[in-house]
């Protein structure tokens, strides 16, 4: 028996799975400490499958939002299948504001803390209090505070412990005393006017909806590379040659724009047998509809071969990529993408 997971990624490459489970409730964790060669599969949207996995895909299916405050903050806890953009939504009706620049990301609850998502000068780990998990290995439930979670750029505890531990609730602490942030990008032009989160949303729903495909209509994973971070003293090297590049402070180092970068080299709309770099969005590939994962993989060496060789930056994929036996591991992804 096989599972096709071609709907279950928003990226849509076929590919199969041996088995499929579904956990709604911690009854089921007897059940779950049975199953070998396990992988979580939330909303799949920053997932591809670039073979058939030789497993079990397990689903969160944790649904509710529990809400209360205190005198200083909104306190809530949201189930792991909840979808991400409907939270935003859903805090921007009850008047809970800091999430707005985090709108129309793609993908669950659960998922959000995986990757720390980030858009717009905030990320998500800013907001957490505490992730509720299932211990995979033990087959326990675990708490994890925000410090535990060890949030990064585009990075957590849950990241570096692939398959371990199975997201079922997030519970978020959001201060009421509310500052709009807008030092990042397009946000900029609404510096020095009035504006409230409902303006914030609206222009990050603008921005997004104009710059990036909806994977509904256009199967893709969102942004596919990591914006890389670099040293200063690399950053002037660049700019040497190219005066116009796009970065960002990040500490004492400089995180360089990977969309800019691939456009400069000229791949902006580059198609290999149905995977392609977007037209409007560099940072972002698409499935036209017939892509493979032979053509996704030949298009990601392509890119990461032509902005090394004009920036001497390596790129890294953000999605993760899941072959035969489970996620992609730092030496299998240097064979697969840099060799």
């Amino acid at each position: 028996m096989s599972v096709d997971l071609q709907q279950l990624h928003t990226f849509q490459l076929p590919a199969k799975a041996s088995a499929l489970f579904r956990l709604s409730s911690l009854a089921q964790l007897p059940d779950l400490a049975k199953l070998d060669n396990v992988i979580i599969l939330a909303g799949g949207s920053n997932t591809l499958f670039i073979d058939d996995y030789q497993g079990t895909v397990v689903v969160p299916d944790f649904t509710g939002i529990e809400e209360s405050e205190t005198a200083t903050d909104y306190k809530l806890r949201v189930g792991a299948a909840e979808n991400w953009h409907q939270l935003v939504n859903y805090c921007l009706t009850k008047n809970i504001n800091g999430l707005e620049n985090l709108a129309l990301i793609p993908g669950t609850v659960g998922a959000a803390p995986v990757q720390n998502i980030g858009a717009y000068g905030i990320e998500v780990g800013t907001f957490i209090d505490s992730v509720e998990v299932v211990d995979i290995n033990a087959a326990k439930q675990q708490r994890f505070s925000a410090k535990d979670c060890q949030f990064a750029y585009r990075d957590s505890l849950f990241k570096q412990n692939p398959g371990r531990y199975l997201i079922t609730h997030v519970n978020f602490n959001i201060p009421k005393q509310w500052q709009p942030v807008l030092s990042y990008g397009p946000l900029q032009s609404l510096i020095g006017k009035e504006v409230n989160a409902r303006a914030v949303y609206d222009k990050v729903i603008e921005v997004r909806q104009s710059k990036l495909p909806d994977p509904e209509i256009t199967p893709n994973a969102g942004s596919f590379f990591k914006n890389p971070v670099v040293s200063k003293q690399h950053l002037q090297q660049i700019l040497e040659n190219h005066p116009d590049v796009v970065y960002f402070q990040q500490g004492n180092d400089v995180k360089l724009a990977a969309g800019w970068m691939i456009d400069r080299v000229g791949l902006k709309g580059l198609e290999i047998n149905g995977a392609a770099v977007h037209q409007q969005q560099a940072l972002v590939l698409v499935n036209k509809g017939t892509a493979t994962a032979d053509a996704v993989i030949r298009l990601c060496r392509k890119i990461v071969h032509e902005v090394f060789h004009a920036f001497a930056v390596r790129l890294e994929p953000e999605v993760r990529l899941i072959g035969r036996a489970g996620l992609l591991s730092p030496p299998e992804l240097e064979s697969l993408l840099y060799e």
